[in-house]
């Protein structure tokens, strides 16, 4: 007969195989359903996989006392941010000013789920499961399209933008010294990510173009998708080739009126993009499904002898935890979409200057980058 679980975790991404870590430390017998996600649109297989995520210093933390974080070649430190207006706007970052090691990290995903996936499969409290099994406590972590959130009943409030992103990797005739770069024009943004380390020539972009002008970019040459990023990005990296197929995802904002609850009798939670999405230009989604994790593995770790992980009074406390964080995190990425959505002079004219106004700024700044960074 199985041995009854403490927590099922439902998904086996970065978030939940996190958390299954996590709760091992508490000497939790952990069941982990890990069936691998299905691939975004224009990506055939693992080895196609283009993601790269922005990590914080309290992400990066996290993941170092698990042992899964990866190598200097893997983790592209982040020493200085450019961000980019429309209209002269402008907006730099730099670590050395902010007296910090890195701003960021510039993670390669399937590295990441490597290491974490065998730091699992070598720790004898997770038991890797095929389908979800009955515990005290359901985690579900299996991202923003989650069928068990679905089949629990949870209302998944999801405002749709007009942005689709597209994702891919590529080759630069120039370095990127360290430096992450953003572009804010014409309705859209895009974003260079730094790969391959310190001296890394490649980047990971990913291009929030508007929906009418996705299928042409997907469908269009290397070569004339290239030369199309060459005049977003103003040539600050010279030539660029494609190294990677092209992913594309419709954006949105999303959040669940309940995180917590009950279902047949037994607790759940929800964590990560099954919880939350928010947009993609400051970088934080990832770092924000961690933070959950996290969150509810000090929340069990410090629970009164005498309640159960499921216990409700328990799981509030992470609702309530996490909810204000990402309720901030959502309305400022919202924000910060829509104002750079809108065409007209006047309101170009206004974010520019907010840009060089916010530029400098000094203490305000310094503050914000710091929230961001997670320190």
């Amino acid at each position: 007969m199985t041995q009854a679980f403490d927590i099922c975790i439902r998904g086996g991404g970065i978030v939940g195989r996190t958390l299954a870590l996590l709760l091992a430390r508490e000497r939790l017998h952990v069941g982990l359903v890990a069936q691998n996600p299905a691939p975004t649109r224009g990506a055939s297989s693992d080895t196609d996989d283009v993601r790269a995520y922005a990590l914080n210093a309290r992400s990066r933390a996290l993941l170092e006392s698990l042992r899964c974080w990866p190598d200097a070649l893997h983790a592209t430190e982040v020493l200085k941010m450019q961000v980019k207006g429309d209209a002269g706007g402008e907006v730099n970052f730099s670590a050395a000013e902010l007296d910090v090691p890195g701003l960021t990290w510039i993670v390669d995903v399937p590295v990441l789920e490597a290491q974490l996936a065998d730091a699992v499969r070598f720790q004898a409290q997770i038991e890797l499961l095929e389908a979800p099994q009955a515990a005290t406590l359901t985690v579900i972590c299996e991202g923003r399209a989650s069928r068990t959130r679905a089949e629990f009943g949870v209302d998944f409030e999801v405002t749709p933008y007009s942005q689709t992103a597209i994702a891919a990797r590529l080759s630069c005739e120039r370095p990127h010294g360290q430096t992450a770069r953003q572009w804010f024009t014409q309705g859209e943004i895009l974003a260079f990510l730094p790969l391959g380390g310190a001296q890394g020539n490649s980047v990971a972009i990913v291009w929030s173009v508007l929906r009418d002008r996705v299928q042409a970019l997907l469908d269009a040459s290397p070569s004339d998708f290239c030369q199309q990023l060459e005049v977003v990005s103003e040539g600050s990296l010279g030539k660029l080739s494609l190294v990677s197929e092209r992913s594309a995802w419709p954006l949105q904002a999303a959040q669940a009126q309940r995180w917590i609850g009950t279902h047949e009798g037994r607790a759940w939670a929800l964590a990560g993009d099954a919880a939350h999405n928010v947009h993609p230009l400051a970088g934080q989604g990832l770092n924000l499904g961690l933070s959950d994790v996290a969150a509810l593995a000090a929340i069990l770790h410090d629970r009164e002898y005498w309640r159960a992980v499921g216990d409700e009074k328990l799981l509030r406390r992470y609702e309530r935890s996490r909810k204000a964080e990402v309720s901030a995190m959502s309305a400022t990425m919202d924000g910060l979409q829509q104002l750079f959505s809108q065409n007209g002079a006047p309101l170009q004219a206004l974010r520019n200057w907010g840009m060089n106004g916010f530029e400098r700024s000094g203490p305000i700044k310094q503050w914000v980058a710091r929230q961001a960074m997670g320190v």
